[in-house]
């Protein structure tokens, strides 16, 4: 399959005049816990011509293709990306730890020796903890509930006890933020989800199981208690990503 993926963001590269910096895995497959329809989520970042930052009317900062049941598979510009980084953007912390890795440049290991200096705890606990008590609420408070909801609740709260433990980006695979922070008296029934969620259509139905929701509404509370009495981290300022930027753009523009 990796064969197939490269082809179709090489032919993004041909349609779209770009150069793809990196190209990931982004969903169930990254997180390590995959079913047998699970679809590939490929993310990638990339680069256009130089004169093509240069234009009043700038292109559109996303290329995105057509949905199927196989490939969810979209981008973002070299400019987005940086701009995002400046904010802490959780996706793109995901995205530079992901496994599975279908394209790499020399960028990508530019972007990582930099990445951390840009993390801010506040800013990615606050992604994980609104994506937490959304999908939450949305989706697992029925008698019957799909299982993989579960694992949309469980990751990110694992996620934001990783960051308030650890002060770093959390890592892509569910297993060993599993390992690291969920607690013991639970351990048994997740891991009984996991089974099922790898072993059984995505659309599977289970049974509502009340000592995972006890353990999902105690620490959404917990986290967000701990959330509200940190303090914003200073941030670095713009000449590092100026720098990459730059250098990336000119650096398409001479091959």
């Amino acid at each position: 399959m990796k064969e197939e993926i490269v082809r179709r963001l090489k032919a993004i590269e041909n349609s779209e005049k770009i150069k793809i910096l990196f190209a990931v895995e982004s969903g169930s497959r990254a997180w390590g816990f995959a079913s047998a329809d699970s679809d590939y989520d490929v993310r990638f970042v990339y680069v256009r011509p130089k004169n093509e930052y240069l234009r009043l009317d700038r292109v559109r900062d996303v290329i995105e293709l057509p949905l199927d049941s196989v490939f969810d598979i979209n981008g973002w510009d070299l400019d987005k990306t940086l701009k995002l980084l400046y904010k802490s953007n959780a996706t793109l912390f995901e995205w530079l730890s992901s496994p599975m890795v279908y394209i790499q440049t020399d960028f990508m290991h530019e972007l990582k020796q930099i990445v951390n200096r840009y993390f801010s705890s506040k800013r990615v606990l606050y992604h994980y903890l609104n994506m937490a008590k959304g999908n939450y609420r949305e989706s697992l408070r029925d008698d019957s509930v799909k299982a993989k909801k579960y694992f949309y609740v469980l990751r990110p709260i694992l996620a934001c006890r990783w960051i308030l433990a650890n002060g770093t980006p959390p890592p892509m695979l569910f297993t060993e933020l599993m390992t690291s922070q969920l607690d013991e008296s639970i351990k048994q029934e997740v891991n009984m989800l996991l089974d099922i969620k790898m072993n059984f259509p995505e659309i599977h139905e289970i049974p509502r199981v009340d000592k995972i929701n006890a353990y999902i509404e105690n620490h959404l509370e917990k986290v967000r208690d701990e959330i509200d009495h940190l303090s914003e981290e200073q941030r670095n300022d713009w000449q590092e990503l100026n720098n990459l930027f730059i250098n990336t753009v000119s650096a398409f523009d001479e091959t």
